[in-house]
């Protein structure tokens, strides 16, 4: 089964907790056990597990990113000036996958599900969800 999220970004850089959102698709597929692949359709944004409790660990995370990988060096920039957003998305990934037990996400205490926005703010980013049952 294939579902989608859409959300907006408000910030040039921001992490946006869809835990929720995951679950709600993952409640409404009725998949009791399996995988949950989380995939972004975007080449400026990526999609990470961390924890979302302290709101400094994000922008520890954007901290570290724009540090390593600062906007405006790079060789892309003369088209639309975002190199570093492209390069921050394929540094942190597009996509990963959850277990599913009892029909929910099976994810740690901690550990939240966070799309990455390297180059907001944008309105309907997709995330595309593949629930597979075992």
């Amino acid at each position: 089964m294939q579902d989608k999220i859409l959300i907006s970004t408000k910030k040039r850089e921001e992490l946006v907790d869809i835990t929720k959102d995951v679950e709600e698709k993952v409640k409404k597929s009725g998949v009791k056990e399996g995988i949950c692949n989380i995939f972004v359709r975007h080449s400026s944004a990526a999609i990470i597990i961390n924890e979302n409790y302290d709101p400094n660990l994000s922008d520890d995370f954007i901290g570290f990113l724009r540090k390593r990988i600062p906007q405006g060096i790079w060789k892309h920039d003369v088209i639309d000036s975002n190199g570093d957003a492209h390069i921050k998305s394929s540094m942190i990934g597009s996509s990963l996958c959850v277990p599913i037990t009892n029909n929910d996400i099976n994810l740690g205490r901690w550990q939240r599900i966070v799309f990455c926005e390297f180059d907001g703010p944008r309105a309907n980013r997709e995330i595309l969800l593949t629930i597979i049952s075992d």
